[in-house]
């Protein structure tokens, strides 16, 4: 990722696109206020507030919606890709073959489109159905790898949940879990468990007692779990890994590389390690107070009231956690600084080239649920009042689409030094200054219009129901009557003086 995306990826998108350069504004606020071309075009369009809207996305294409209950996205070549209905209730995702919709994430559709080309081994898609967590269904055409499952009763699922196969019968008396050659039973889950295949074994009634082994490679033992164990791997190396405990009297972690005690655990201990890095570490009353030394790695923790590490680069400073925290790192040849207090309540974060100093650094700036600001440190800047969702959701489109400008009481965004356009109370009052044209606007809905543009000036009420102008060099000015906006490139008309 180059620097202009870093700094791209931190605007506020909900405004991100640029207006062209002639766009001509119509308030006719509430009811409708929208930017067009020079064509005559609809760029942007909102309406009854901030609820009914149209406008480009910023990676392309176009977003439109009654907030928040519906949000339609399609992309460049005009075709629908994704619906939100009370983002994230209902939710419909298409691509150019396949579609997936979904209720709150519990029950979940997807297959092929309709209309969509025969697809290939690669690209099939198969129909799939799930009502979380009772019903998981998938037809891929073949028997062998279609299956419905209805939870607790009885079912069976393939490649799924981490495993190759999963059956149940009234579950929890019984279920098998298969991954490659390894099969698990359970009867009932988790207290009676077998395991076999594949060079595997084992049996546990637990929390009593257990031991498992795949001959050769590891080899684990539990008693009254998870007080008493012994974890063995890597058996086929000269030196195995081996984790033991009688807890919370005493726990150790031995292998080639590192070695680790911990007494009364977890509070008292100490980690040596020599591969791939060197580092000690020793804990008391852990995880309140620890020290670690070691190649490209510092730890002293002294909690809640002070800590600093760093970790291979990552600096991190807590004062009072978890009141104050502040992080620098360097990422694709930018450098980061990132503080925080209260997690959310102050939020910024600062990008500077160390490689040209003399550049102005980009950030991005929440002050929770006041403001966002943006600066992209090349000109473009935003900020927002009032923004409750921009410092938890930094990348999701739907919520800054269907959500973030609800609240939007204030608005200011600067395409470049000299151009610019604020907002009032979802363009009930507008102002837009563009330098290079020479050109500024006023708007307070469609009651008042004041605009100062190279060719005229101009005083409008009711939208151009009444109003004077004049030409430049000229002091008298003129009134008009029904003089209505035209496209950028229309020169106004002209209305007899009274």
């Amino acid at each position: 990722m180059n620097r202009r995306q870093l700094l791209v990826r931190l605007g506020l998108a909900a405004a991100a696109f640029a207006l062209s350069a002639k766009a001509v504004e119509r308030n006719a606020w509430p009811l409708v206020v929208t930017q067009e071309d020079a064509a005559g075009q609809v760029i942007s369009r909102q309406g009854g507030g901030p609820l009914v809207f149209a406008q480009p996305r910023a990676e392309g294409g176009r977003a439109e919606g009654f907030r928040p209950l519906y949000l339609l996205r399609k992309d460049a070549a005009g075709a629908t890709r994704e619906v939100d209905l009370l983002y994230p209730v209902f939710t419909y995702r298409t691509d150019a073959g396949t579609y997936r919709w979904s209720l709150l994430s519990l029950i979940n559709q997807s297959g092929r489109l309709a209309d969509a080309p025969a697809p290939t081994p690669q690209t099939a898609e198969p129909e799939a159905f799930d009502v979380w967590p009772f019903y998981f269904s998938r037809q891929t055409g073949d028997p062998a790898t279609s299956y419905r499952a209805l939870f607790p009763l009885a079912g069976t699922v393939l490649n799924r949940f981490g495993n190759d196969r999963m059956e149940w019968w009234l579950f929890p008396l019984y279920g098998r879990f298969q991954k490659g050659e390894k099969v698990v039973h359970t009867m009932p889950w988790p207290f009676v468990k077998t395991i076999a295949g594949g060079g595997h074994r084992g049996f546990a009634l637990w929390p009593l007692f257990g031991d498992r082994e795949q001959a050769g490679v590891s080899r684990s033992q539990f008693f009254l779990w998870p007080l008493v164990y012994k974890d063995e791997s890597r058996l086929d190396q000269p030196v195995p890994t081996v984790s033991l405990g009688a807890l919370p009297f005493y726990a150790r972690h031995t292998s080639a590389d590192t070695n680790g005690e911990t007494y009364l655990w977890p509070f008292f201990g100490y980690t040596d390690r020599t591969a791939p890095y060197r580092y000690h570490q020793t804990d008391w009353f852990w995880p309140l107070f620890v020290q670690g030394r070691g190649d490209q790695r510092y730890r002293n923790r002294w909690a809640p009231f002070y800590t600093h590490s760093i970790m291979k680069g990552y600096d991190k400073t807590w004062v009072l956690w978890p009141v104050w925290r502040q992080a620098r790192w360097t990422e694709a040849g930018l450098a980061q600084e990132k503080t925080q207090v209260l997690f959310v309540v102050y939020w910024s974060l600062r990008q500077s080239d160390p490689a040209h100093p003399q550049r102005a650094a980009a950030e991005k700036t929440h002050l929770w649920p006041l403001f966002s600001a943006w600066d992209n440190g090349a000109g473009r800047r935003q900020f927002q009042l009032l923004s409750p969702f921009e410092v938890f959701f930094p990348h999701n489109e739907a919520v800054r689409l269907s959500y973030s400008p609800l609240f939007a009481l204030y608005r200011f965004d600067q395409r470049a030094p000299g151009d610019t356009r604020q907002s009032w109370l979802w363009d009930a009052v507008t102002y837009e200054r563009r330098d290079a044209a020479g050109t500024r606007e006023f708007h307070l809905g469609p009651l008042l219009s004041v605009e100062t543009k190279p060719a005229q000036q101009r005083i409008a009420l009711g939208h151009g129901l009444l109003g004077i102008r004049r030409a430049p060099g000229q002091r008298v000015w003129r009134a008009f009557v029904c003089d209505f906006p035209r496209s950028a490139d229309q020169p106004p008309a002209t209305s007899p003086a009274p």
